[in-house]
Parts: structure tokens; C-alpha cells; sequence
């Protein structure tokens, strides 16, 4: 178990591989229906590897978490956070224990997608990689 400095710590699988290291070329399942949506968040590619936690609208202290894996979509490289098994509502995104994006909506039945790729100021997580080049763009 480990904690990020915020209320509340979770488990990571330690399987020794790296998760976010290696292309994800397989098909993402998606569990959606009723009043169970999905998210899907597109990155820039130096947000590889980050931890994005989702929280339900008022419950800050209680998140989950996805990294931003490199897939493809269109034959083309793409960097998403894939959030799945969402009960329709309105979310707060988190990178490093810092709100990045509040009253993201999700509809049940529905997958909802967000663009980070082209802010004008993305999320500024602290990553082993230098993201200082995002913000002078």
C-alpha cells in the first residue's frame, strides 16, 4: 500500500513490470450501461505513466486511479486515462493531490471523453520526466 501524500492510500499490483512502460495495443473493455458510464481522458505524451484519481463530485477523499497508458487509436499513438464502471454524475480529476479538472460529467450508458492535449496550461504533475516544456507552450 502506498500513500501520495493525500487522505487516503491504496494498493499498487507488484509484478515487477512497469505498466505504463509498455505500449497497450489491446482493446480497451468498456462497462457501461444504465446508470454506469465511462471516461476516457486524452493526454499529451509526457504524461505517460501519471496517476489521474477520479472522485465523485463532494467526495474528495474518496478516489480511484488510472494511469495514462500509451494505446492506439486510428493507428496512431494516443495517451488516455481510461475511466470505466463510472455511476453517472459529475467528477473531480486529481493529479498529484491537486484538482485539475472539476464538474466533469458522466452519463450512464455513455462514454465521455476529455482533451488535455491542447491546454494552454495542462496539469503540471511532478514526474520523474521534465513536464516544463508543456507549460511554455
Amino acid at each position: 500500500m502506498h500513500s501520495h501524500g493525500h487522505s487516503h492510500s491504496h494498493t499498487h499490483e507488484t509484478t515487477g513490470e512497469n505498466h505504463a512502460a509498455r505500449r497497450h495495443p489491446e482493446q480497451v473493455v468498456l462497462d457501461i450501461g444504465g446508470d454506469i458510464g465511462a471516461l476516457i481522458l486524452h493526454t499529451r505524451a509526457e504524461m505517460l505513466g501519471v496517476e489521474v484519481e477520479i472522485s465523485a463530485t463532494g467526495q474528495d477523499d474518496r478516489r480511484s486511479h488510472k494511469d495514462v497508458l500509451e494505446r492506439e487509436i486510428g493507428g496512431r499513438p494516443a495517451y488516455t486515462a481510461v475511466f470505466d464502471n463510472i455511476r453517472e454524475g459529475t467528477y473531480t480529476l486529481w493529479v498529484d493531490d491537486v484538482a485539475r479538472e472539476r464538474d466533469v460529467v458522466v452519463t450512464g450508458g455513455a462514454v465521455a471523453e476529455l482533451d488535455w492535449r491542447m491546454r494552454a496550461h495542462p496539469p503540471q504533475p511532478s514526474h520523474p520526466r521534465d513536464l516544463e516544456p508543456l507549460l511554455r507552450d
